[in-house]
């Protein structure tokens, strides 16, 4: 993870500097940071969000299921869009999110950064190595991250879309609306 550190200009109440900790990347198994094209700013933001919707949720892991709460609630991507308008929103994912896993005990709490399951961490992978097959530059985006949980045949997240109505011809469709062409590999 690397580190960039902002200044806040002091105010009048002689404020010290704030030190800031951003994501640039997003955990990968198969790849060093060197080696992979960088994250978009709304897959980072998209990531965080669900890793917090895991907490909020006081599941113990960071599921494909949140990574799905996360594309919606970060909300403004081409993949939220297509969602949203394929009827998929938020609190649909968030309800048969419960529906699939349950409710969490209620004094259980979830750590700060809860570990990625397999299947989300296989997604993540995906991503990266469908942006790194297509040979173009650019980011991996959020859309990289959906298509990456649809590739989970037995993970949450496809479990969710498939019941809420997403299915093959609908992956297909999200991936000719990328700028990129991607080939899609499910497995």
């Amino acid at each position: 993870m690397s580190q960039f550190y902002l200044l806040y200009p002091p105010s009048k109440g002689n404020n010290p500097s704030k030190n800031v900790t951003v994501l640039s990347t997003l955990p990968t198994k198969k790849y060093t940071s060197q080696n992979i094209p960088k994250w978009s700013a709304r897959a980072i933001r998209s990531f965080g969000l669900g890793e917090l919707e895991a907490r909020k949720l006081k599941y113990p892991n960071t599921g494909t299921d949140a990574l799905l709460m996360g594309i919606l609630i970060e909300g403004t991507s081409p993949a939220a869009k297509f969602l949203r308008a394929n009827g998929i929103t938020f609190f649909k994912v968030r309800e048969e999110t419960v529906n699939l896993l349950g409710k969490s005990e209620m004094y259980f709490f979830s750590p700060e950064h809860p570990p990625l399951t397999e299947q989300a961490q296989r997604a993540l992978d995906w991503a990266v190595e469908e942006k790194l097959k297509s040979g173009d530059s650019g980011e991996i985006t959020t859309t990289h991250i959906l298509l990456g949980t649809w590739s989970e045949k037995e993970s949450a997240g496809r479990k969710i879309l498939e019941t809420l109505g997403f299915n093959d011809d609908k992956a297909k469709e999200v991936a000719e609306s990328m700028n990129e062409d991607v080939a899609l590999s499910f497995k």
